[in-house]
């Protein structure tokens, strides 16, 4: 196959979405059934994207395919000189793998979907805003500029604004698509403020001008702080759709949308946007702007690990969890793990989607309950919602023969290198405590919905497993949770297939002495990196060789430890949760309170806005207003002083010359009789009045 054929085959990915959205929107009403058109061409998405992954990694694994057109051209400007803004498409190994992912989850989330909505009164337009979604994601994951990539970034918002918000007549569901969507624009200003950053220097948005230029020496405005500066700017954007700390706040509120919508945004498409952001900028980081990266990551999966641990809604704890693991993803890329983290992204999308399907499963089952403590004994109810669920929670928890256990592993090994070449070992002691973490909140939360006996007879008994349209779903999402899909080696992911052959760590083209100590090559490894095959040392390489098998057994210890844990609490109640709880209440309160983030959020920053615009407000109302209403008043009073003198000075002048005149008219033609004789007697008249009052010489 052509590489034009290849890029013509994308083309079409991208817009398939597009045109079943279009079509949907416009014909949904009038074409019953018409929403099978929109999984259709999803699916049709999904064996092209499966044909081009195909033949990228087959034939062309090495090389970058890239098509490109002027879409602006400003001609030579005066100050900044001749500006061309492009628009195209970047095909390389990661892009193909991101568009099976997407487009897979995608589809199993239509299929999924078919049944979990039915009845909704929004049925098809529900499957219209699936499609743009799609479409939104697939157009970041394509793209070979930063500009094509924030158009999109915005349309994913959007997006995601009209599917969480889809039941819009709850208030809940409304305030929670608002405040997904303003927090996400909070973190989206930043970005766009290092996009203008790199464009003002280079005069382009496209990727690999921009790293040309600063594998150069030429970084924006001549200082390594701009280019740091810039790193963390487009960091921003990935905070914000990532939700890392601190914008993390909007993703569990999003669980107010459909729970196919929760896997689709909590899996591979929305929250997974802002990592590959981040994979895609990683080149041009410096040790600054990583180390900032990987302090958020850590915290964030800290933070989001130990609210999950006490939440009892089954959504909630899934979306803490995706808060989590997302933050293991942005510290991986922070400690220079970029493979790891990658692979994390695909594994993660794969299971955590099972996990969402299948609580969507379960709360369809159980007439629309959440409570996982009014939950218990479902496991003999939905035995494949069960089997699923519990293959996806060994995968998340890092248990051996399942897929998190090798990309969790290869993050713990970077961490555990990091810590070691640069000294800061909080960050790997956060990552061993939040995969310990991790594997106590599933297991409790898998112990509590389908172990044991049932809370709630009345739901329990009319429970049933679900249709096949929505256990399908499940059965393919977990069996892609197993190492074999991946590695042939279960304990090790570094020896794999996928990581060797397809998921390259590219060079990093920022200056040298901005760099960690272990991504300088030596001078041996000078000239290998200027043709993109060394990115670390060898001291960190064998650094990362040293620590796959501590961080391996010390991650099987506290994920162990973790899940054993869990047993004593809620299987063999060996130990009371509840009397736990009670000695710990101010612990416990400030998880289940979420570490009171949000009440922060309303004292600080949402009350500080409302007492901004109550301030606006009154300066508008006060001042602003107070000018205007006084400047109306003393116009309409000049305006009757004009009208006064106009009306009284100016015509009365005019109308008393006018009566005088007339006046005099009317007295003078009482004299003009026509009359001879009588202009006589005036003549006599007057010479006798002169003659008395002149005497002649």
């Amino acid at each position: 196959m052509s590489e034009s054929l290849l890029i013509n085959i994308c083309i079409v990915i991208l817009f398939l979405p597009l045109l079943g959205f279009t079509t949907v929107v416009l014909l949904g009403k009038r074409i019953p059934k018409l929403y099978l058109f929109e999984v259709a061409i999803l699916g049709i998405a999904l064996l092209l994207s499966i044909i081009v992954a195909y033949v990228k990694l087959s034939f062309y694994n090495t090389k970058d395919i890239v098509a490109a057109f002027t879409w602006i051209t400003m001609g030579n400007a005066p100050s900044p000189g001749a500006i061309s803004i492009e628009l195209g498409f970047k095909i390389d190994n990661i892009t193909v793998l991101m568009l099976f992912v997407v487009n897979l989850i995608s589809f199993l989330v239509h299929v999924f979907s078919i049944e979990y909505m039915r009845g909704d009164k929004l049925y098809t337009r529900y499957f219209a805003y699936l499609g743009i979604f799609t479409f939104s994601m697939l157009g970041i994951v394509l793209t070979h500029n930063l500009l094509m990539m924030y158009i999109f970034w915005e349309l994913v918002g959007l997006s995601s604004y009209l599917l969480i918000g889809f039941w819009f007549e709850k208030k809940s569901a409304s305030d929670a698509a608002k405040k997904a969507f303003i927090v996400n624009r909070i973190g989206d200003i930043g970005m766009f403020a290092g996009i203008l950053i790199l464009f003002t220097q280079y005069k382009t948005f496209t990727f690999d001008v921009i790293y040309q230029q600063i594998a150069a020496g030429n970084i924006p405005f001549g200082s390594n702080a701009w280019l740091t500066a810039a790193g963390i700017l487009i960091f921003m954007g990935a905070v914000g759709k990532s939700a890392q700390f601190p914008l993390h706040v909007w993703l569990p509120d999003a669980m107010e949308g459909p729970t196919p919508v929760s896997a689709l945004i909590h899996a591979a498409t929305m929250v997974a946007a802002g990592v590959y952001l981040v994979v895609r900028i990683f080149v041009m980081l410096t040790a600054d702007a990583m180390l900032v990266i990987a302090v958020i990551g850590a915290f964030t999966s800290l933070v989001a690990a130990t609210i999950a641990l006490t939440q009892n809604d089954i959504k909630k704890v899934l979306a803490y969890s995706t808060v989590s693991q997302l933050g293991y993803m942005v510290m991986s890329l922070g400690v220079g793990a970029y493979a790891f983290a990658f692979f994390h992204l695909i594994t993660h999308a794969f299971f955590k989607a099972c996990l969402f399907l299948g609580s969507g499963s379960v709360i369809h089952s159980m007439h629309h309950e959440q409570d996982i403590r009014n939950m218990g004994g479902l496991k003999k109810k939905m035995p494949v919602t069960y089997y699923t669920f519990l293959i996806s929670t060994l995968a998340i928890s890092g248990v051996p023969l399942f897929s998190g256990f090798l990309s969790k592993d290869g993050i713990l090994a970077g961490t555990l290198a990091f810590g070691k070449l640069t000294g800061h070992w909080l960050i790997p002691i956060i990552g061993f405590t939040v995969a310990g973490l991790t594997a106590f909140y599933m297991f409790r939360l898998v112990i509590l919905t389908f172990h044991g006996e049932p809370k709630d007879h009345h739901k329990y008994d009319h429970a049933h497993e679900s249709p096949f349209v929505m256990a399908a779903p499940l059965v393919v999402l977990a069996a892609l949770s197993i190492f074999i899909w991946y590695t042939p080696n279960p304990i090790g992911a570094s020896d794999g297939w996928v990581l060797k052959n397809w998921i390259k760590t590219p060079t990093q083209v920022v200056p040298l002495e901005t760099r960690y100590d272990f991504m300088k090559p030596s001078t041996e490894e000078a000239k290998a990196e200027v043709h993109g095959e060394v990115i670390h040392s060898v001291e960190y390489t064998e650094t990362m060789h040293w620590a796959h098998y501590p961080a391996m057994f010390l991650s099987l210890a506290v994920a162990g430890l973790g899940i054993l844990i869990a047993f004593m609490f809620y299987q063999w109640k060996k130990l009371n949760a509840d009397k736990l709880a009670e000695k710990l209440k101010p612990l416990y309160n400030f998880s289940l309170n979420k570490w009171f983030l949000d009440e922060l959020y309303d004292m600080t920053a949402i009350a500080g806005t409302l007492s901004f615009s109550s301030i606006l407000a009154w300066f508008d109302n006060k001042i602003v207003d107070g000018i205007v209403n006084g400047s109306a008043t003393v116009t309409r009073f000049v305006s009757r002083m004009s009208g006064w003198f106009d009306t009284f000075i100016v015509d009365g002048f005019v109308n008393f010359t006018a009566f005088f005149s007339g006046f005099v008219g009317l007295s003078f033609r009482r004299l003009q009789t026509g009359k001879v004789q009588t202009y006589i007697v005036f003549v006599i008249f007057a010479i006798i009045i002169l003659l008395m009052f002149f005497k002649p010489f």
